[in-house]
C-alpha cells in the first residue's frame, strides 16, 4: 500500500461525505472491532479514534479524517480482505496510523476514558459508552 493511496483514503471529504462515513462507522464500529479486537494491538487507541470521530467538540478536519480511516476499517471492501486473520487488518492498520499521525492530539483524555469503559467486562457498560455525552 503506498503512501498516495493512504493519503486518499483519508481525505477528510466535504460535509455530506463525513456524514455518509459517520453513519457508517456508527452503524459498523462494534461489530467489526469486536471479530478483530485479539488481532490489533491498538484496540484502546481505535476505541478512543472512535470516540474522538463521533465528539462534537472535535475539529471538522479531524473528524473528517478519523472517518476516512474508521470507514476503511468497518467497511468490507479493501486492499486485503479482513477474514486473511492477522494479514487482513495490516492495510487497516496503516491507514488507522497515518491517521493517527495526522491528528496527534486531538484525542483527548475523554476518549480514552470512553474507550477504557468500553474494554471493561461489564456487558452493560461495553455496550458502546458515549464520550460526547450522547448514548
Amino acid at each position: 500500500m503506498d503512501d498516495v493511496k493512504i493519503g486518499e483514503i483519508l481525505l477528510p471529504g466535504d460535509e455530506d461525505t463525513q456524514n455518509r462515513q459517520e453513519r457508517q462507522v456508527r452503524a459498523k464500529f462494534w461489530p467489526t472491532l469486536k471479530r478483530a479486537v485479539r488481532q490489533i494491538p491498538l484496540s484502546r487507541d481505535l476505541i478512543a479514534a472512535y470516540y474522538c470521530a463521533i465528539d462534537p467538540r472535535t475539529p471538522v478536519r479531524v473528524r473528517g479524517v478519523l472517518l476516512a480511516a474508521l470507514a476503511y476499517f468497518v467497511l468490507p471492501v479493501d486492499f486485503l480482505p479482513d477474514f486473511f486473520a492477522v494479514v487482513g487488518f495490516t492495510d487497516d492498520l496503516a491507514v488507522l496510523a497515518a491517521a493517527f499521525r495526522m491528528i496527534q492530539g486531538h484525542i483527548a483524555d475523554r476518549h480514552y476514558e470512553a474507550a477504557d469503559l468500553a474494554l471493561t467486562d461489564d456487558p452493560e457498560v461495553a455496550a458502546g459508552p458515549a464520550a460526547d455525552g450522547r448514548r
